[in-house]
């Protein structure tokens, strides 16, 4: 018996959930990528300043306080496998 294969490119539900469920983890993680190019762009202007190297911290501490919480919560992780 052939396997159907999906004919639309759309996520389904269960991809569209865990999305979601990872929403957190992905605006951190973009946080990070953000920071990162202030970092950057900082080099033209004399160099990254002390709230520069600051706001790069809180991000990446804010990416491990969030993926240990989904990493804590069993719903999330169902929901992403």
């Amino acid at each position: 018996m052939r396997k159907l294969r999906r004919t639309s490119d759309e996520p389904t539900v269960a991809e569209l959930a865990a999305i979601e469920d990872e929403w957190p983890l992905i605006e951190a993680e973009l946080d990070v990528v953000n920071a990162e190019i202030a970092m950057l762009y900082a080099a033209d202007r004399g160099g990254p300043t002390v709230l520069d190297w600051r706001r790069l911290r809180r991000a990446e501490a804010r990416v491990t306080r969030v993926a240990a919480e989904l990493a804590a919560n069993p719903a999330a992780r169902k929901a992403v496998a």
